[in-house]
């Protein structure tokens, strides 16, 4: 028997119209990857009480359901089924692991209701110049792109010859990118002198760092879930290692640069840490702490990404709202992030990604004491 709960963010205004956009949102808030997901769920709580607050969106309010998956398969299928046929939503989402993706997309094709995924890993479909057309994805990292950006930046940031290890978490999307990563950095003349892929649940990350310490890395470039990322890291300093190490730059980057406080650990991504005080960061943080979010505003910038994506398409939706004009939005965004991303997100009918990913680099300065930027944000077109 399927049990599930489900938070409803919903908060109507007297002034606005009974019926709502109603979007159903499957969300990995407990389970595996869920001190990812779960923040998600914290921005769109915040950020759709607001909204409606201030009178909703062409009049109606917005509810959305938001059902926990615990990360586990069969629970989104029934969750997005449940969605469609007893909620009548007019768009699906997902925050959860990859392995939630397939029974979702199945009950989107199935009943015609497109699908965002926000915070999750990006399906290969939503990428141009063939986009599936029910398929749609908001999430900062990018396969092929991201290791186009961090080895152009390591060839940039060197004096001298490189020496690169690569590390991925055993996973196939991780894996994939180190191997694009591989070859790519031979094409660019650098030396690969190890690649590894570190199995999931890992209790000793010391053999992989003495491999790749006695490989002469003098670099490190690792695209995977953070604790591979960060694990492979601390291993490789208490063997002693002074390389230079670059990661992408998950939702806990910004704290775990505080208290590594490494100046040679790099981190680049796409969104913009709290250290900028930017004013949407503090519109965030004071929202965080009024509604008294589980997790810290610090982790709520990807899930407000997502929901001012979601914003953006729901105003360009007339009423009555059905999935075929949701879908004909969602070909035509345009979302300004006010800063938490170099530019706007723009999907177009052939690119359900967006069509320049701009990246930045941080790092923690010694002698400053402080997060600081090392790169400022360099766009890629995505094509």
């Amino acid at each position: 028997m399927l049990v599930c709960v489900t938070f409803v963010v919903f908060l109507a205004s007297p002034a606005l119209a009974e019926d709502p956009y109603v979007v159903g949102f499957s969300v990995a808030v407990t389970g595996r990857g869920s001190g990812i997901y779960a923040p998600i769920k914290d921005a769109f709580d915040v950020y759709f009480k607001e909204v409606n607050a201030r009178g909703g969106i062409n009049g109606h309010p917005v509810k959305i359901l938001i059902q926990d998956n615990a990360a586990q398969p069969s629970k989104a299928a029934a969750q997005a089924k449940k969605f469609v046929t007893q909620d009548k939503v007019i768009l699906l989402m997902n925050a959860a692991l990859s392995s939630t993706f397939a029974p979702m997309i199945k009950v989107a094709k199935r009943y015609k209701v497109p699908i965002f995924f926000a915070g999750s890993v990006c399906p290969k479909e939503v990428y141009p110049p063939n986009a599936d057309p029910m398929q749609f994805c908001s999430t900062g990292f990018a396969a092929k792109y991201d290791s186009r950006f961090a080895l152009s930046f390591i060839e940039k940031e060197s004096k001298g010859p490189i020496n690169l290890g690569l590390v991925a978490m055993n996973i196939p999307v991780s894996r994939g990118e180190i191997d694009f990563a591989e070859e790519l950095a031979k094409k660019m003349g650098m030396k690969v002198s190890d690649k590894m892929a570190i199995p999931p649940p890992t209790p000793d990350y010391t053999p992989f760092a003495t491999k790749l310490k006695n490989s002469g890395a003098n670099w490190v470039y690792s695209w995977a879930p953070w604790v591979t990322q960060v694990k492979t890291l601390e291993a490789l300093r208490k063997l002693g290692w002074k390389g230079k190490y670059l990661a992408f730059s998950h939702i806990q980057a910004e704290e775990e640069l505080a208290r590594l406080k490494d100046g040679n650990f790099y981190v680049f991504g796409t969104n913009a840490f709290f250290t900028d005080e930017l004013d949407i960061h503090k519109i965030i943080k004071e929202a965080s702490l009024k509604e008294k979010t589980i997790y810290p505003h610090t982790k709520l910038v990807e899930g407000w990404i997502a929901a001012m994506v979601l914003e953006d398409i729901l105003k360009k939706v007339s009423w009555p709202p059905t999935s075929e004009k949701v879908m004909a939005a969602m070909n035509e965004v345009k979302a300004e992030t006010q800063g938490l991303r170099g530019g706007s997100l723009v999907w177009t009918k052939g690119n359900h990604f967006r069509t320049i990913n701009y990246y930045r680099v941080y790092k923690w300065d010694v002698a400053q004491n402080k997060i600081v930027t090392v790169k400022d944000w360099t766009p890629l077109e995505v094509k």
